[in-house]
């Protein structure tokens, strides 16, 4: 399979996604969003996968390319593609199919629960997590759900953290592609949002929490396994 990301700025990567899929033996190609960089031919990929960053959706002024980005999502979701999106992927897919993103009630920084919401549970994809699972976050905005998606997990500090849409368009707004590097790199670069809230942890608290990254791994793996499968046979269900 062909397997193609969009990154934001350089120190959010693709991560567990991208060691998964090498090891499976796909192929793996990517657009950097921050060197300009050209968007692939539809045809070039089977599987588009959105990563995070710190920007909002629509900061266009800033960020000129995310105009071009909602285009390509948009496209690469009516040609039939996966589309996968992680926190700022997953408020940018939520955007390209008509729902809202604001600013969340809470920040999210750091090892949260979340939930499976009952349609989760009945999902072929999300059903192999627990009904609880520990992930990291790192986020201040959110979406909500977009019409006819269905909302896949919730926490006490965000109620939408996952929404599946015609079987094939999954949106994160946790994260279980993480690594050592890439959560120290956060830390480095977005340490002024690491104030004072109730889901906030601060660096010692991440730090002494990297036990969980197995976890999340497993899960990642799952999840992208569980993805795999029904496309290798045709169906996402």
């Amino acid at each position: 399979m062909k397997i193609h990301y969009l990154q934001h700025v350089k120190f959010e990567n693709s991560g567990n996604i991208e060691k998964w899929a090498y090891k499976k033996g796909h192929t793996v190609s990517k657009t950097l969003l921050f060197n300009t960089e050209r968007f692939p031919k539809i045809n070039e990929f089977d599987w588009l996968i959105i990563m995070g960053g710190p920007m909002n959706i629509y900061e266009e002024h800033k960020y000129p390319w995310l105009n071009k980005e909602k285009k390509f999502i948009k496209k690469a979701i009516e040609n039939q593609k996966i589309v996968f999106g992680v926190c700022l992927g997953a408020q940018l897919i939520a955007d390209v199919l008509g729902a809202k993103v604001v600013r969340n009630k809470y920040k999210e920084i750091g090892w949260f629960p979340v939930s499976l919401t009952e349609e989760g549970k009945k999902s072929n994809i999300f059903s192999v997590f627990h009904d609880e699972f520990i992930v990291f976050q790192w986020h201040g905005d959110t979406f909500t759900i977009p019409a006819g998606a269905v909302r896949i997990a919730k926490s006490k500090g965000c109620e939408n953290q996952a929404f599946e849409y015609n079987n094939r368009v999954f949106g994160l707004q946790f994260h279980l592609e993480s690594s050592v590097e890439s959560i120290n790199n956060l830390l480095i670069n977005c340490s002024s949002e690491l104030v004072e809230g109730p889901f906030i942890q601060q660096p010692l608290e991440i730090l002494s929490k990297l036990n969980n990254l197995q976890v999340i791994e497993n899960n990642m793996n799952l999840m992208l396994d569980k993805i795999e499968y029904f496309f290798l046979k045709g169906e996402i269900k």
